[in-house]
């Protein structure tokens, strides 16, 4: 079976054509359809993790869309390539470069991060009175770290397994998981000493700051954010519910991001103390994922930024 037949059953339209040229990320194709039920966007990716990949990004998605603060596509299907691979159909927005709407956007990944809060708020003002029943919301507080699935940053799968304390959560499941793959591609000694350093100083950076599990997009750089007529987009979540703060370190890293976007941000989440050196922390992580991904270029900063950390 071809794709296109492929995507004509798995969507239930007749109609399927495709338009324009495919454009691509660094990870995945891209093609636009229309179909009967209007225009679909659709990722192929060939690789055989891509059906794990693409179940992350659509949970990712649906958690997202829940909240009903910041608008991301609606996710439509996760479907298997004929000869390995999968691809992932969801709404075709037509979005451009985010201007206008940076700090709406600011605002709305602030509220998305306080939103698991204000349920933990909301619960305890309501204690537990008997006889809510099926009519209590559906949202549910989420008093640790982690996700219910699997999540890729890039095409690196990440593990989500639930933790109570954040640190060990970041440590463990975040840098731990890239220097291990550092260390099994490279093995860079370096690296290694500098992490076998900088590992038990970690928890000390969050001895005077309170974390509520947050729900990240995981993945906020500029390339997977946009507008249209109506607001701020976001896509290509790789969520989990981890410290708000992480978010950050990415939107400031590669650029993109207006100040107005980080004002609007901190005027609802204002910066807690030792805020500067964690992020730093978090930066560590992104340049540790961008060695892994496209090789040793990353490898200097990776290192400096442990230097840093150290000082």
């Amino acid at each position: 079976m071809t794709m296109e037949k492929i995507l004509k059953a798995e969507l239930n339209t007749n109609l399927l054509k495709a338009l324009g040229s495919s454009g691509g990320g660094c990870i995945s194709q891209g093609q636009t359809y229309e179909t009967d039920r209007g225009r679909v966007f659709v990722k192929i990716n060939h690789k055989p993790q891509a059906r794990k990949m693409f179940e992350g990004e659509m949970a990712s998605l649906e958690a997202i869309q829940k909240t009903n603060i910041v608008r991301v596509p609606q996710p439509i299907k996760v479907m298997d390539l004929p000869g390995g691979g999968a691809m992932f159909a969801m709404e075709y927005l037509k979005m451009k470069h985010l201007n206008k709407y940076a700090s709406k956007l600011g605002e709305q990944i602030a509220e998305l991060h306080l939103y698991n809060q204000k349920l933990g708020e909301k619960l305890r003002t309501e204690g537990s009175t008997i006889g809510k029943g099926a009519g209590h919301s559906e949202a549910q507080f989420v008093d640790q770290f982690g996700f219910h699935t699997a999540t890729c940053c890039g095409y690196i799968p990440q593990v989500n397994e639930w933790q109570s304390d954040w640190p060990s959560f970041f440590i463990r499941h975040r840098l731990q998981a890239q220097l291990d793959l550092i260390e099994k591609e490279y093995g860079d000694r370096e690296a290694r000493e500098l992490w076998s350093q900088l590992k038990p100083k970690i928890p000390e950076m969050f001895c005077d700051v309170e974390i509520v599990p947050a729900l990240l997009h995981g993945d906020l750089w500029a390339g997977n954010v946009a507008e249209d007529d109506s607001g701020p987009i976001i896509f290509d979540p790789a969520c989990f519910y981890g410290h708000s703060e992480f978010e950050l370190a990415i939107a400031g890293m590669f650029g993109g991001f207006s100040s107005s976007f980080f004002s609007a941000y901190h005027s609802k989440i204002p910066k807690a103390p030792g805020f500067e050196k964690r992020n730093k922390l978090y930066q560590l992580f992104n340049y540790m994922n961008h060695w892994n991904h496209f090789g040793t270029g990353y490898r200097g900063s990776t290192l400096n930024m442990m230097k840093k950390l150290l000082k």
